[in-house]
C-alpha cells in the first residue's frame, strides 16, 4: 500500500527534506504519483532509504552509498569493489582518528595556558588564539 511522504519520513525517521534530496540525486527512484500530485512510495522505498540511511550513520559519503546502491541494484556482481570501497572508507576514517586525536592535544595545551579565572583581557586562551591569528 503507498504512503506519503510524511509517513515515509515517520517510519525512517528522515526529514522530508532529506528525502527529497536523496531523490534529487537520484540515490532514491521517483516515486509515483496521486492525483493529488503527492509522492506515494512503496514497500522499497522504505528498503532503500533505510539502507542508506544506515550507510550514512557510518559516515559514508554519497558518492560511496551511491557506488554501494549500484551492486545492491545487481545482486548477481562480484562484490570486490565494495570490500575496497570499504577498506578505503576504514583508511579515511582511520586517517580522521588521526587527526581528531591532534586536535585533541591542541586543544588541550591551548586550556593549559588559563588555569583560573581572569579578566578576558588577561586570558592565556584567548591571547594564544589571538597571537596564532596573527602569525599566519
Amino acid at each position: 500500500m503507498p504512503i506519503k511522504i510524511g509517513e515515509l519520513a515517520k517510519r525512517t525517521g528522515a526529514p522530508v527534506e532529506t528525502i527529497r534530496y536523496y531523490e534529487k540525486e537520484g540515490l532514491l527512484p521517483k516515486p509515483a504519483r496521486s492525483q493529488g500530485n503527492y509522492r506515494l512510495y512503496r514497500e522499497e522505498h522504505i528498503e532503500r532509504l533505510q539502507f542508506i540511511l544506515h550507510c550514512r550513520t557510518l559516515d559514508m559519503t554519497l558518492d560511496e552509498v551511491r557506488t554501494l546502491l549500484q551492486y545492491w541494484d545487481e545482486p548477481d556482481r562480484n562484490c570486490g569493489d565494495v570490500d575496497n570501497l570499504l577498506d578505503e572508507h576504514i583508511r579515511a576514517v582511520e586517517i580522521r582518528m588521526e587527526e581528531l586525536a591532534q586536535l585533541k592535544q591542541h586543544l588541550t595545551t591551548l586550556r593549559q595556558k588559563c588555569v583560573n579565572s581572569a579578566a578576558a583581557v588577561s586570558c592565556g586562551i584567548l591571547n594564544t588564539l589571538a597571537d596564532n591569528a596573527c602569525h599566519k
